[in-house]
């Protein structure tokens, strides 16, 4: 593994929650322009990986790389001033401001080559929301403000955590097609997600966790081929890893 290159590199990585071991020494690398799926049964450690990298949680071992600059205990404001941005499961905007007004709110805290917030808007399709308070918008509405703010920073690493879920047919074709084009902007993106068919159309190779280690790497026809059997009966059977 490379830790010189551009993107996210995660390099042996360990974190613990008391006698819980979330993270065994784990390590994978998402490059720029690549979108990475990160899959694996509920308390595998996709979310904690996520957290960790993002700097919501420090860990207890291990070494992280961004564009080649170690950043294990920088604090996570300086880790999106240096180009590492992220969605949560459950967005929480600022119910109060507009949709806008949201988005302004994260560019300027950005404080790195950040986007013109209407653009954004546009690009996710939210323009016609920007006047409306943040708090009356319905949950997929939220997801895409969510990561409307992330991409406001202008990141060159982003972190997209389960965005698909509540999401309908459209909006996950809309999603979909907005990732590729990220990816191919030269973001490099971590996609943790438990919709295969929707992974399918945005990632280029995928990490499959279990107990916090990393149990498979490659594409995702060949996890399905090779894993199908025990994720299915971990995840759920109707995932669409084969549509």
């Amino acid at each position: 593994m490379s830790f010189e290159q551009g993107g996210l590199s995660v390099h042996d990585l360990l974190k613990r929650f008391g006698g819980f071991t979330a993270l065994d020494h784990i390590s994978l690398e998402v490059s720029p322009g690549e979108a990475l799926g990160l899959v694996g049964p509920n308390g595998s450690g996709k979310s904690t990986l996520i957290n960790v990298a993002s700097g919501v949680y420090q860990h207890d071992g291990g070494k992280l790389f961004l564009n080649g600059k170690e950043m294990s205990r920088i604090p996570i404001h300086e880790r999106v001033h240096l180009g590492i941005n992220r969605t949560f499961q459950v967005p929480k905007p600022f119910g109060g401001l507009s949709v806008l007004d949201n988005v302004r709110v994260a560019a300027g805290y950005g404080g790195r080559g950040q986007r013109l917030p209407m653009e954004v808007l546009e690009q996710l399709s939210l323009a016609d929301l920007a006047q409306r308070e943040a708090s009356t918008l319905n949950t997929s509405q939220q997801k895409l403000l969510d990561l409307a703010r992330a991409l406001a920073t202008a990141p060159q690493v982003l972190l997209i955590d389960e965005i698909g879920a509540g999401l309908n047919p459209n909006e996950l074709e809309s999603v979909a097609i907005t990732i590729r084009e990220l990816a191919q902007s030269g973001i490099a993106l971590l996609v943790v997600e438990h919709l295969m068919g929707f992974l399918k159309r945005v990632t280029d190779r995928v990490v499959v966790m279990g107990a916090g280690q990393k149990i498979f790497e490659g594409s995702l026809e060949a996890a399905a081929a090779d894993l199908v059997p025990t994720l299915d009966a971990n995840i759920g059977g109707s995932h669409g890893w084969h549509s």
